[in-house]
């Protein structure tokens, strides 16, 4: 007994030392809230002994006693304390009184003899010259195992300093057991450590942090005075950038001093006494002062990570292998703080190296502990206060004052923060690295547990992919408004540095590496700063195999994820928010809703900054190769993508086959409102650049630059290229200059521009006063507000009849412009013209093929067909129609009516009759395909055929009723078209549909011979009607007679107005041989006649001559 009860002592002694140098730290967890420093007290000397104490106290204290059988519960100062206070089998043991006497806080506890008598005895202690030799007997084998302790020198209490320092690794099982149980006694008085008081008694005076004197209050409030001190330094280092007069820094040798302190206090909860007091009685309710106390502690963590004890053990392996130790070339202050030693451990988590499990659980709480307190980190606290104190005060607690600093910081520019701020928040991220696990951001972690519950539930509770997973439901019924918030605020700042995305730097590493020149995780470069790089890597990602230095398949799928991602959000790209900051502000300030702003600046293009222009234009290209980018489109577009397109959809690489799906099933009953705007918008955006059109401008890109150079815009490319292939074709080129692929593409790209007035400008603009004008009411889709404008041409302004003319044009020279015509007889396309009166014709179809029939009739030039095979007889016949009219103004008809009439003369070249036949053999079923007819005798047909033109039963019953009624005709334009028509039908009998249905048998009995055309089926029956011994049918009988007469009447009422026209009714005639032979017999006569007369002028001349 007495040999142990003197090893106490003697290790009593050996700890009662000065404490200097660096050690181990101590680990805590983090602590809400700030710490301010308490009122610090004046420092005073220690007060003589109190007069009234016992002589015995006084002398036992003075003078320590080696006897082995000495014990403080003996004192009389303090038994009466020890028996209310101290459990009875402590009173045996010194040490053990002693802590549980000193371990009391309130004044009350102890009396002040008792305070004064352990003050002493444990001052006494340090002063004992045979401390140090204590120290050797006791560790003797553990000095030896330590070389840095056995080489100090002796008599310093260095030798000690260097045991503190390496307790660690101390294996002596009695040396280790004294040490820990010691240090709790020397930290409870500041004084109690020899060289603190040295080193920093000037800046006790100076801050006020010293204790009141011995006697007035207890003794052990001392600890106080190293928690204002390390309360100035946390100041200090908040305010060290500052130039503030009333700031006055602590000596460097003092720092040390300090942070030595809590170097050496941290491996033990009791030995920070201002801890331990405050937090004492607070381990299971948490108050005020204990969170200052946890505070301040964190603080200097924050800038000595190994004043924690539990991370610098933890990581002390891992630092040696990742080279993260200190670096003796740099300052200590950038070394040894928090984040550098977080940045170097997750740089190589990040780049697949092993740092253990125990190291990484550590990083994680204090990763936490400065997303969760922003007063841990200086930088933010000297550069964000007015931000702090303007918008964000009161929200000291579970990280919400960061992010109200990240949500400031990711606004307009009215209320963004400092760019001081806004580089300390960023270094903030990527020091405490949320990305890699959110549960690390308490705020969005709380914010989100519903929906990560619900939407995330499949994914591993801190997998990084649990933020991908909340990105892709954002804007979604799921997502929650208090998590999408939390989550932008936070996503904003992880866009801007690519590392901070954990899979996608996993996946990318070697790519950017190898692409964009990037350095280590924690590395910089101005050449290639964070935000750069991912710039770099998506302008690789989506390059061909011709270009080549292309990303591999992980990376390019990762940077595609990431893409769709910041597609919600304007602000989640960097680049596209920097250099489109003041256009937002001009264009969009007004579009807040989701994904407004990035349609805002496409629809401004043209009036965009160059700088916002070309990243604006390098997005929508990227979006026209891969749609999966507008995430909204595609949500919008769910339901057609997966009824229509879910080939195409499926595939893993995009190249425009989904959007071109969506643009041709537009007008399904599965496209919603949102997806029909979507995909309509996305086309309009096209028409500004060719290169908006992904498929188009693979296929055409070197047709633009051979063909059209210097054109931008998509719809002048489209126009260049389509008169190219046009021009080849008329002039039957031997090779069409457009490739064969472009001209595929451009099929294509011609067909989406018809359906939408708007995606044709040099069409839409001069028609906008027309449309409000005429067609108010009426879809843009689906070619609607086309067909009104067609419907409406009369009425139209010049500019816009023009322009509705020559696309009429285009469209009859290639039907499969027409849209309308195309998307109505989609089912029937072929042989439209030629069974357009059959029974199984679809009668939606059958009346647009009428409609476009009577567009094309209206002017030649409508009609391809027609005007090559007539190309030689319009001028011959019809120049004086031409010179009338202007070079875009319709003809109404009349240069077809002109052919009409000489091919009733019979006068026209074989081409162009075929052409003239066919067109008079369906106007002659339906009046309105013949124009001069429609135009001059509607008031006519609607009082004397009204009900014939009701039934529109295309029969010609319309044309017979003008014909039976031509004496009832009062105006001469009609009764001038009903003979024209007459005059036509005797030159082909198939003109008149009801004669020849009438005389079908007929024809087919007596003339069945005769090659039709010209007239000449008609004049066989004409003679058969004459011929007494055929008998024709009844009915062919009675319409030949009506004709007969009908045609004698037309001969006295429209007489003919020259020889052509008298040469043509003496050819069409029924008398036609008699007529002729008597024309030859007067001939006959007439040459007589003038050669007896000649023989007679010849003789009298002669008889003049020779007189």
């Amino acid at each position: 007994m007495a040999a142990y009860s003197r090893s106490q002592l003697q290790l009593l002694l050996l700890f009662s030392v000065c404490f200097c140098g660096f050690g181990s730290v101590f680990g805590l967890k983090p602590a809400s809230g700030p710490a301010e420093p308490p009122n610090a007290p004046v420092l005073r000397p220690a007060d003589p002994p109190a007069k009234d104490a016992p002589a015995a106290a006084a002398a036992g204290a003075s003078q320590p006693r080696r006897a082995t059988g000495w014990k403080l519960s003996e004192e009389e100062a303090c038994r009466e304390d020890l028996t209310r206070l101290c459990p009875k089998h402590t009173w045996t043991n010194n040490l053990a009184v002693l802590e549980c006497l000193q371990d009391r806080r309130e004044e009350s506890e102890l009396a002040p003899d008792c305070n004064h008598l352990l003050w002493n005895y444990k001052f006494n202690l340090t002063t004992d010259p045979k401390f140090e030799s204590v120290a050797t007997e006791v560790c003797k084998s553990t000095i030896a195992e330590i070389k840095e302790c056995n080489d100090e020198e002796r008599g310093r209490g260095y030798l000690v300093s260097c045991l503190v320092d390496h307790r660690v690794n101390i294996s002596e099982f009695q040396c280790n057991q004294y040490i820990t149980k010691m240090t709790s006694i020397i930290f409870s008085d500041y004084r109690l450590i020899c060289g603190f008081m040295d080193k920093c008694k000037e800046d006790i005076n100076n801050l006020h942090c010293g204790s009141i004197n011995v006697g007035h209050k207890d003794v052990h409030t001392q600890g106080e005075v190293i928690a204002c001190l390390e309360k100035a330094l946390v100041r200090e280092a908040e305010q060290q950038q500052q130039q503030q007069d009333h700031v006055r820094p602590i000596k460097e040798e003092c720092q040390k001093a300090i942070l030595r302190v809590a170097e050496l206090s941290s491996d033990d909860f009791h030995l920070d006494r201002h801890l331990y007091f405050s937090c004492r009685d607070d381990r299971e309710r948490f108050c005020q002062n204990c969170r200052d106390a946890l505070t301040t502690r964190q603080k200097l963590i924050s800038q000595d990570y190994r004043v924690s004890y539990s991370l610098a053990k933890a990581c002390k392996v891992d630092l040696r292998k990742q080279h993260c130790s200190l670096d003796t070339n740099l300052p200590r202050a950038r070394e040894a703080r928090l984040s550098y030693l977080l940045l170097c451990l997750e740089a190589a988590v990040h780049r697949g190296r092993p740092v253990s499990g125990e190291c990484q659980g550590e990083m994680l709480d204090y990763r936490r502990m400065l997303m969760e307190d922003f007063s841990l980190s200086p930088e933010i606290v000297l550069h964000c206060r007015t931000e702090i104190e303007a918008h964000c005060s009161g929200l000291h607690r579970k990280g919400r004052t960061l992010h109200c600093l990240m949500r400031i910081g990711r606004g307009d520019r009215s209320t963004a923060v400092d760019s001081m701020c806004q580089r300390a928040l960023q270094t903030l991220i990527q020091s405490a690295d949320p990305g890699a696990d959110y549960r690390i951001d308490r705020a969005l972690n709380e914010a989100c547990e519903s929906v990560i519950q619900t939407a995330c539930k499949h994914i591993r509770n801190g997998d990084p992919m649990i933020l991908s997973c909340l990105m892709e439901h954002l804007y979604t019924e799921k997502m929650v408004e208090d998590c999408e918030h939390r989550l932008l605020e936070l996503q904003y700042f992880i866009s801007r540095d690519w590392k901070l995305d954990p899979i996608l730097y996993k996946k990318c590493q070697g790519d950017a590496t190898r692409l964009c020149h990037t350095h280590g995780w924690n590395e910089t470069s101005e050449l290639m700063p964070p935000g750069a790089v991912f710039s770099c890597l998506y302008r690789h990602a989506y390059r061909t195999e011709e270009q080549g230095r292309r990303l591999s398949r992980d990376c390019k799928v990762e940077v595609q994820r990431i893409l769709h991602q910041r597609a919600l959000d304007v602000k989640l790209d960097p680049e596209l928010q920097k250099r489109c900051m003041i256009d937002l502000g001009k264009w969009c300030s007004d579009k807040t809703d989701t994904g407004q702003e990035l349609e805002c600046l496409q629809d401004h293009l043209e009036d965009l900054v160059s700088a916002c222009r070309e990243v604006v234009g390098n997005l929508t290209e990227l979006e026209s190769e891969d749609i999966q980018i507008d995430a909204l489109l595609i949500r919008a577009c769910e339901p057609v993508i997966q009824t229509h397109c879910h080939d195409v959809a499926d595939n893993q690489i995009d190249t425009g086959d989904v959007m071109e799906c969506l643009v041709q099933h537009k007008h399904q009953k599965e496209m919603n409102d949102k997806c029909l705007v979507g995909v309509t918008h996305f086309q309009l955006i096209q028409m500004k650049d060719f290169r908006f059109s992904y498929k188009f401008k693979m296929a055409c890109k070197e047709d633009v630059l051979r063909l059209c150079p210097n054109i931008k815009k998509k719809v002048d490319v489209v126009i260049c290229l389509s008169t190219t292939v046009r021009n080849d074709t008329l002039q039957e080129a031997r090779e069409q200059r457009v490739s064969l692929k472009c001209r595929k593409q451009l099929r294509v790209e011609e067909l989406e521009m018809s359906e939408d007035i708007r995606l044709e400008p040099e069409l839409y603009d001069p028609c906008k006063s027309d449309i409000s004008h005429l067609c108010p009411n009426v879809g843009f889709g689906n070619a609607q507000m086309i067909e009104c404008l067609k419907e409406q041409k009369k009425q139209l302004s010049p500019r816009c009849h023009q322009r509705i003319f020559r696309l009429q044009e285009v469209e009859m020279s290639d039907p499969e412009l027409d849209y309308q015509l195309m998307r109505v007889c989609k089912q029937m396309i072929k042989c439209l013209k030629q069974n357009k009166n059959s029974e199984l014709m679809d009668p939606k179809c059958k009346q647009m093929i009428t409609k476009r029939q009577i567009t094309q009739n209206t002017d030649y030039r409508l009609n391809p067909v027609l005007r090559k095979a007539c190309r030689a007889d319009i001028p011959k016949f019809c120049q004086s129609i031409l010179n009338k009219a202007g070079e875009d103004s319709e003809l109404e008809g009349q240069v077809i009516a002109c052919l009409k009439l000489k091919y009733a003369d019979q006068r026209l070249s074989p081409d162009c009759e075929d052409q003239i036949r066919v067109i008079l053999q369906e106007s002659a079923l339906d009046y309105r395909l013949d124009p001069q007819l429609q135009m001059h005798c509607s008031d006519e047909i609607s009082k004397l055929c009204a009900e014939e033109a009701a039934a529109q039963e295309q029969t010609g019953q319309v044309e017979e009723c003008l014909k039976v009624n031509l004496l009832k005709i009062k105006q001469e334009a009609c009764k001038k078209e009903v003979l024209n028509m007459l005059k036509e039908s005797k030159a082909d009998i198939f003109v008149d549909p009801v004669l020849h249905t009438a005389c079908a048998l007929d024809l087919k009995h007596h003339c069945a011979a005769i090659t039709p055309g010209r007239g000449r089926q008609m004049s066989c029956l004409m003679e058969a009607l004459q011929d007494k011994r055929v008998r024709l049918q009844p009915e062919c009988k009675k319409r030949l007679q009506d004709r007969i007469d009908m045609w004698s009447y037309a001969a006295k009422v429209a007489p003919a107005e020259g020889f052509s026209d008298l040469a043509v009714q003496v050819m069409t005639s029924p008398s036609k041989n008699y007529i002729l032979f008597m024309i030859a017999l007067s001939v006959c006569v007439l040459f007589l006649v003038g050669l007896l007369c000649g023989r007679i002028t010849k003789r009298v001349t002669r008889e003049l001559k020779d007189r």
